[in-house]
């Protein structure tokens, strides 16, 4: 049996630590912590807790560490607040107060002093304590005031010390809440349409949607449908292999986008390359790309392939066209490579290091007969070091080459922006910022210090997924994460929020505590890990009001009441399910008990489409798929789904929104017709929901779903195109009739 003291300390580290001792699943259902989990938690987090001695030094070091710093690493104010002084914290002998100084300075972004002061000699001690001998003691500085938004260092520098002395601190100056547009501010409510960039079929693209297909599908629906919104799946940077490295929602980085999504054919470089003109015209490529168009799945490994081979022609003659001189002394003679050049400057070092990665990683996987993932890799190139920085040197064009590819798409997701803007449509495009990054990729090796490698994020048991459920991404470690004074998520923000008017935090719960899993483990021995929300939800308003973009919160889930007014306080909106919003007698929510401070939406893409759903196809697929215990789990799902759509009829009736000929009886609705789909959708505009969204798949009839969560390789996730190309897209009268009852319904004034 575990000693009793050990069991003690370890439950409070794991208290400290923000580990909680249990929880309630969305059934109700109370969970207790087992120690086990909170070893193995609190051993991703950075601790060593294989004993009672051990435990007890970490104890020792929490408590102290405040003491061994100079300042806390980060400290936020609201607009037009003045918080209490600041704590500083010296090893001083007994009288050397009366001697040393303390001057501070604060800089802003553009590293001009904004405010500074001094201390002492004669410093007044506010406390005192002695560690291993040592005197330490903590005075005060006055709080900065008077700041104006934005993001600035502190820095504390103490005279008369022996070996010197400097504490450094971000000071977050936020707004009160998050961007509220001007037509939200008006309490106007507008419509969108969602889908998935990928799916999108054309004569004209390589196999799967780009950036040229969804400036025409903007400019249609901006002009003939109405729409103010177009919502995206998230358009991360991923590596294209199939089928492991393809979903959106486990990305090689989420601060750079996919390449597949370039437009090759827009590019000036692209038919400057004579040798680009005649690879893409040759019989052979022709007929690749016959081939990937006709294909009714993205191939997303033949698609990486000829994009690749066609960007680095093209960078080629970018280079040659561009620039003068020799490596490494390039200059660029041209406005385009200017452009390039300060692109590649804004951007500093979060690019250089995506670059060096991808340059690395692609040195590995051509030399190593079976590559490696970055864990792997030699000693010096483990973390962004001195090596890498001499690595960059050596490889400086390859570097460059991939810095171009990210400075080409961002180039043309901003024009669709632009489009968007002065079609003036209210919100434009709504993108989609994925919870994590592959453990793997880049992201992970750029901000391993702020990540717990040791543990993956996931969600507990609930009514979508019985067992829980372990996504196999590394959640970020909150305590590194301050230290590091939040750099990863002001960085995630602001690189996601400058292409759009809108964005979906998936997850967003994840600001306010995360379910841990113990890497190897059940989702069953996981448990929550609490996160500074406060500071989480500062840097989310400061970078939405910068940026001006609406913020939108998935909270699907396991979402306590609290979490979900902290949110409503923030102004963010909340993501409402029409499956999911029910009484709790299961009958459909009205439309009048939406919040007005949300998006409605029929249906995810993890969940059926509302052909799917009525026609019980991904129930069938779970079952050939052995995801029903035995024949009479599946039974009872059918019949619960029959349940389910008869309280959709119900709910229909109740407004006057039935199809003529259908009644609330099932059998006058056998499938999801056209009209019933529409009534659905009407049946949202009607909401107070400032935000209703129609997903392109629902409007088209499309049966399967786009993802089937717990799946890789068993289902096709992630590469189904529509049936419907582009060019038919416009002229599909289901698209039209739905444009005009929803533009009809929620007029924007």
């Amino acid at each position: 049996m575990q000693d009793q003291t050990e069991q003690t300390l370890l439950a409070k580290l794991a208290e400290r630590a923000g580990i909680v001792n249990d929880y309630h699943d969305i059934a109700g259902t109370l969970h207790l912590t087992s120690d086990d989990t909170r070893r193995a938690i609190l051993t991703a987090m950075g601790f060593t807790v294989d004993s009672a001695t051990s435990l007890i030094q970490a104890l020792q070091e929490w408590d102290e560490a405040p003491w061994h710093r100079p300042c806390d690493s980060v400290l936020i104010l609201r607009v037009g607040e003045t918080g209490p002084p600041l704590s500083c914290c010296l090893a001083l002998e007994e009288g050397k107060e009366e001697s040393v100084t303390v001057d501070w300075q604060i800089h802003d972004e553009a590293n001009v002093v904004v405010q500074q002061g001094l201390a002492g000699p004669k410093l007044a001690v506010g406390e005192i304590r002695f560690f291993n001998g040592r005197r330490h003691v903590r005075i005060e500085i006055p709080a900065p005031s008077g700041l104006s938004l934005g993001y600035y260092n502190l820095t504390i520098r103490a005279e008369g010390l022996v070996g010197g002395f400097m504490g450094k601190m971000r000071v977050i100056v936020a707004p009160r809440h998050c961007y509220v547009p001007p037509w939200r501010e008006a309490n106007q409510r507008l419509w969108g349409l969602g889908l998935q960039l990928y799916s999108l079929s054309s004569d004209r693209n390589w196999g799967c949607g780009d950036f040229t297909d969804l400036r025409r599908i903007v400019e249609w629906a901006g002009k003939e449908l109405g729409a103010g919104v177009i919502g995206l799946n998230p358009l991360h940077a991923l590596r294209n292999t199939a089928p492991y490295h393809i979903s959106p929602y486990a990305p090689n980085s989420r601060l750079y986008l996919n390449e597949l999504y370039i437009d090759l054919e827009r590019l000036p470089e692209f038919y400057g390359s004579e040798d680009a003109q005649q690879r893409l015209l040759a019989p052979e490529f022709q007929a690749k790309l016959r081939t990937m168009r006709e294909n009714q799945q993205v191939d997303y490994d033949a698609i990486g392939t000829a994009k690749r081979t066609m960007l680095e022609l093209a960078y080629s003659s970018f280079l040659t066209e561009g620039y003068k001189g020799k490596e490494p002394d390039l200059q660029p003679i041209t406005a385009r490579a200017r452009h390039f050049e300060q692109f590649i400057q804004s951007e500093g070092t979060p690019l250089e290091l995506y670059a060096i990665f991808q340059t690395l990683e692609e040195e590995y996987r051509l030399t190593q007969p079976k590559p490696d993932t970055w864990h792997e890799w030699p000693q010096q190139f483990l973390t962004p070091g001195q090596p890498v920085r001499e690595y960059a040197e050596r490889h400086r064009k390859r570097i460059h080459f991939f810095q171009y590819i990210q400075w080409v798409a961002s180039e043309q997701l901003h024009e669709i922006r632009r489009t968007a803007e002065q079609l003036g449509m209210p919100i434009g495009l709504y993108q989609d910022l994925a919870l994590g990054a592959d453990r793997n990729g880049a992201e992970a090796w750029t901000y391993q210090s702020a990540l717990a490698f040791g543990a993956d994020s996931g969600c507990p048991p609930d009514a979508f997924a019985p067992e829980g459920q372990n996504w196999g991404l590394p959640p970020m470690n909150p305590h590194m994460l301050r230290a590091n004074g939040y750099e990863l998520v002001i960085q995630l923000l602001r690189k996601n929020f400058r292409s759009g008017g809108a964005i979906r935090l998936d997850h967003v719960m994840a600001f306010f505590r995360l379910f841990w899993i113990p890497r190897g483990r059940p989702a069953s021995e996981g448990t929550y890990v609490q996160y500074p929300f406060e500071d989480l939800l500062a840097i989310l308003a400061l970078e939405s009001v910068r940026s001006k973009t609406l913020v939108i919160g998935e909270d699907l889930g396991t979402v306590p009441d609290w979490i979900r007014e902290q949110l409503a306080q923030a102004r963010v909106l909340s993501y409402r399910v029409f499956y999911f919003e029910r009484a709790p007698d299961g009958a459909m929510k009205s439309p009048g008990d939406y919040p007005a401070q949300s998006l409605a939406v029929a249906t995810t893409h993890d969940l059926p489409t509302l052909t799917g759903f009525w026609s019980g196809e991904d129930l069938q697929v779970r079952a050939k798929l052995s995801a029903f215990t035995d024949g009479a789990a599946h039974h009872r799902a059918w019949e619960e789904r029959q349940r389910d759509k008869a309280a959709i009829l119900t709910a229909l009736k109740r407004e006057g929104l039935l199809p003529s000929g259908v009644t609330e009886d099932l059998a006058t609705a056998p499938v999801l017709t056209t009209d019933l789909c529409r009534a659905i959708h009407l049946y949202l505009a009607r909401t107070p929901s400032c935000i209703v969204l129609a997903n392109l798949e629902d409007a088209l009839g499309e049966l399967s779903q786009t993802n089937l969560p717990g799946t890789v390789d068993s289902h096709p996730n992630w590469i189904r195109k529509y049936a419907v190309p582009v060019a038919g897209i416009f002229r599909d009268e289901r698209l039209q009739l739905l444009g005009s009852v929803l533009r009809s319904t929620r007029p924007l004034g």
